[in-house]
This record gives C-alpha cells, sequence and structure tokens, in this order.
C-alpha cells in the first residue's frame, strides 16, 4: 500500500511540474519577428537599361535611379 503511495505522490510531482514547464514555456517567449528577407522592398527600374533593382541599390540621377554611376553618365551626360 505505502508503494502505491509512493507512486501517487510521485506522479501528481510529475504532472505538476510538467504543467508548470510547458505554461512558462508559453509564456516566456514573444513570437519571433518575420524575417528581414519577408519584409517587401521597392523595386525600380533603370532609367537606361530597364534593369529592374532595389531602391536602395539605386544610383541616383536627375531623370531618376540608374543601376551604375556609367548609366547615369550616359543618360544624362555629364564628366567622364
Amino acid at each position: 500500500m505505502k508503494y502505491l503511495l509512493v507512486l501517487a505522490v510521485v506522479m501528481v510531482a510529475f504532472y505538476v511540474w510538467r504543467h508548470n514547464r510547458i505554461a512558462d514555456r508559453s509564456q516566456s517567449r514573444p513570437p519571433p519577428p518575420p524575417p528581414a528577407s519577408a519584409l517587401p522592398v521597392v523595386m525600380v527600374a533603370c532609367r537606361h537599361c530597364g534593369t529592374h533593382l532595389p531602391q536602395g541599390d539605386t544610383v541616383q540621377g536627375t531623370l531618376g535611379p540608374y543601376c551604375s554611376a556609367d548609366h547615369r553618365r550616359l543618360k544624362e551626360g555629364g564628366p567622364a
């Protein structure tokens, strides 16, 4: 009979420990932010060749964005 009582106490203790562990895990972690690659990026076309590229990678000219300084120079004229 005493072994049955010890087994019951151990099982209750295990249940309480497991329940608290699962509750702590769900409350302590906020959901992870989305990866940077999942965020939308504005794409623009080069005014000279029409190649589409992210707006942050462009070379800005007076007439608009270009994919390189050479294309800006060819389209707008200017120093070599």
